[in-house]
């Protein structure tokens, strides 16, 4: 699984013009599913989103996690973050898990996050939507289960 996980002040997620998702503090999460990928990614992923030190402590430095503040998550399924661009000017998808994997593994994450005691948004599964945030920082995460495990 890939995540591009970006610290923000706000974000929220519009469908036909109508707010699906918003979130306050937290952090909004990109979320896209491999041909490979099992729960045991979504898990190892999950976790290193929840535990990842990108909240500044008392002394401003990044050292708090989504988990100590008390941060908001808003998910976001983005299958083009396995666009492969290494040939031509068209990315290819192919490293992508068809609708049904990608689905059923993105609910699988949502889920398991709803089970942390926090305020999980998510957008709509392959709906065309408009992500408006406030990036904080910026701060901008990239994460790829396969390459950290």
């Amino acid at each position: 699984m890939r995540a591009v996980v970006q610290r923000v002040q706000s974000a929220t997620i519009k469908v036909a013009s109508e707010t699906v998702g918003a979130i306050g503090p937290g952090l909004l999460v990109l979320l896209a599913v491999g041909k490979s990928d099992t729960t045991k990614d979504a898990d190892f992923l999950l976790n290193k989103i929840l535990h990842l030190r990108v909240f500044d402590d008392a002394e401003g430095k990044m050292n708090r996690s989504v988990d100590d503040v008390q941060g908001e998550l808003l998910i976001v399924s983005q299958f083009t973050l396995y666009g492969d661009c290494r040939r031509g000017h068209r990315p290819s998808y192919s490293a992508a898990a068809d609708r049904e994997k990608a689905l059923a593994l993105y609910e699988y994450f949502v889920a398991a996050a709803r089970t942390r005691d926090r305020r999980v948004q998510t957008g709509i599964f392959q709906a065309h939507m408009e992500v408006q945030l406030i990036n904080d920082g910026p701060v901008t995460i990239l994460l790829d289960s396969q390459l950290l495990f």
